[in-house]
């Protein structure tokens, strides 16, 4: 199940299982990073925000010593914030960082412009601790510079990352390139099945980002997911992470222990008996006002997710 692709609008093949390189500490992305893709991972997911791309490069350029192809390996990145207005010198700050001629999918990583002359690279503030944010910047506009970078070949294809309905349907209209992935926090406990709809009626492959929900979080005592896990024998993670494959989605899975990158690729077919289980979850909770989204930076911004609006 772990070497499943699923087809994206550029005609690519996207893995359906990546790994996650956010929050993976100094010293620890190098060795997951070359340990996955020996493994047999075929993405790698990174940003520039996450200021461990250098050490992910090494981990790519290890992995490409022992034989690995480059060919072979999805590699994603993300335009941070202070560079929505500045999209090619950020794409060429990443692949400096990953040590690459070009990535496989570029993706906008929210849609804001933070202030690029402000104190900061990544997290400008004002003197009151806000972030500085310029409201006025349209985010079409920063589309309309990432359609310009697949031309210079340095990525292969582009697309989105935290992007509503309300913010698909403002950009759709005036893209000349349909964005081929929109790579969003996505769970039982999080479903976005507006989002995931309108995505799959336009042809934009959903990445599924924190499909664990969060550390020690309720997914995993769920009682669905414990009962899914116990009829096929395998842990609730097994199961959260499977549950992204029949949604014909891409799922991100972040870890930088070599046990568990191991298992994490051991993904099931959970068949349309659990698939039921897990969506009744979802609407039970989306009817009870109860949705958990884990991810949600302080920016300030009204991004037109429905459990945050």
């Amino acid at each position: 199940m772990a070497n499943k692709t699923f087809k994206l609008n550029t005609g690519q093949d996207i893995p359906a299982l990546g790994l996650g390189t956010w929050q993976s500490a100094p010293g620890e992305v190098k060795e997951a990073v070359a340990y996955a893709l020996k493994a047999g991972y075929k993405l790698i997911d990174c940003a520039y925000c996450y200021a461990n791309e250098e050490e992910v490069g090494q981990g790519l350029a290890e992995a490409f010593a022992a034989g690995v192809k480059r060919e072979d390996i999805f590699v994603v990145s993300k335009v941070w914030a202070t560079y929505t207005t500045r999209c090619e010198l950020g794409l060429e700050k990443s692949l400096q960082k990953l040590g690459l001629d070009y990535v496989d999918l570029y993706l906008v990583h929210w849609p804001l412009l933070m202030n690029p002359e402000g104190n900061d690279d990544r997290f400008p503030k004002l003197p009151n601790g806000e972030r500085d944010i310029i409201r006025s910047h349209n985010h079409v506009d920063t589309w309309k510079q990432m359609e310009k970078l697949v031309a210079t070949g340095k990525t292969k294809a582009i697309g989105v990352s935290n992007y509503s309905k309300r913010y698909l349907e403002q950009l759709l209209p005036h893209a000349t390139i349909v964005p081929a992935v929109n790579q969003i926090e996505n769970h039982p406990a999080l479903p976005q099945q507006e989002i995931v709809d309108l995505c799959r009626e336009k042809g934009i492959h959903i990445m599924a980002y924190s499909p664990l929900g969060s550390t020690g979080g309720p997914l995993f005592t769920a009682e669905p997911v414990v009962k899914i896990a116990e009829k096929h024998g395998v842990k609730p993670a097994t199961v959260l992470l499977s549950y992204h494959l029949p949604r014909g989605s891409t799922v991100l899975a972040k870890s930088v222990t070599p046990e568990r990158i191991k298992e994490n690729m051991n993904l099931i077919d959970l068949d349309g008996e659990d698939m039921k289980l897990l969506n009744d979850y979802s609407d039970k909770l989306t009817k009870e006002g109860k949705l958990q989204r884990f991810v949600y930076p302080p920016f300030g911004v009204d991004f037109g997710f429905p459990d945050k609006s």
